[in-house]
């Protein structure tokens, strides 16, 4: 008598059968993936039409407010978009998000958060519980329709000259502003981390201004390096913030940084070799 798997390949009807059930399972994947798909998408699109509609307001407010109540109500502004964002990311349930570790220093001026950068959307968490904060941005983003009109009325920092952009950087600390800096200087390409730029610890060193070190957690890699955005991961997406050390600003501030990569370096793997089994929370298939 020959074995099922024999049977399987001896009996053309057994394959078909098998085959039929896959096809079927996997139609039933995609039909059940294509509503939260989108959902995702009028939520990313609901993003980018708050920003575009707030920059076309930042642009006619840029020539005639003030610096200092325009750099306020740019930040309010982007904190508050950035926070509605969030919500409806949660209450719609594409995603749970814990950033509440951030509340207490909200207020806190001349802090420099220092965070990890797996994805695309860590400025935004930090941002949106942050509002008195800075982001150092790359060039071509505050040239951007969807986001340059804002990040220019909140004074955010331009990484185009690094002799600038720690003047800057500087000057807003010592005004009790915040900022929020990505040493890694992109999104991780080399997991756990990218190698760090030294610009934060020298900003540290000039503005004798403490280093917060936040830790981004993620289950997803939607929209880390090389993820489009039109692809679907797993649903919901889990973001998770937790504090780190705070550092004291170093007259050497090559030591600081040399100190701070090895930090995050040591805590990332050690977190990733305890980490505990995925949740069992229902989650969608991947959608390409």
């Amino acid at each position: 008598m020959p074995s099922p798997r024999a049977a399987f390949w001896l009996d053309p009807s057994l394959r078909s059968d098998q085959t039929g059930k896959t096809s079927m399972t996997r139609v039933l994947r995609i039909l059940t993936t294509i509503p939260l798909a989108l959902m995702l998408y009028a939520l990313l699109l609901f993003l980018g039409l708050i920003s575009l509609v707030w920059n076309f307001v930042a642009m006619l407010l840029y020539p005639v407010v003030p610096e200092a109540p325009a750099r306020k109500l740019g930040r309010l502004t982007i904190a508050f978009a950035y926070r509605m964002f969030w919500g409806l990311a949660s209450v719609t349930g594409m995603m749970r998000i814990d950033a509440s570790c951030l509340d207490p220093m909200r207020s806190e001026p001349g802090v420099i958060f220092v965070a990890n950068h797996p994805t695309m959307l860590d400025a935004l968490l930090l941002v949106a519980r942050l509002p008195r904060s800075a982001c150092i941005m790359k060039a071509d983003l505050l040239r951007n329709i969807f986001l340059g009109a804002g990040a220019r009325l909140a004074r955010y920092i331009s990484n185009e000259s690094a002799r600038t952009m720690v003047r800057l950087a500087v000057a807003d600390l010592r005004n009790g502003g915040q900022l929020v800096i990505f040493p890694e200087g992109t999104r991780t390409v080399t997991p756990p981390l990218n190698p760090f730029g030294h610009g934060v610890t020298l900003i540290a060193k000039l503005a004798q201004a403490p280093v917060q070190t936040v830790f981004i957690e993620t289950d997803s890699p939607y929209l880390s390096k090389g993820w489009p955005l039109w692809r679907v991961p797993p649903l919901p997406i889990v973001f998770t913030l937790r504090l780190g050390q705070r550092f004291a600003p170093m007259q050497d501030s090559h030591v600081l940084q040399s100190e701070l990569e090895q930090y995050f370096r040591q805590n990332m793997e050690q977190r990733a070799t305890d980490a505990s089994p995925e949740c069992q929370t229902p989650r969608a298939h991947t959608l390409s």
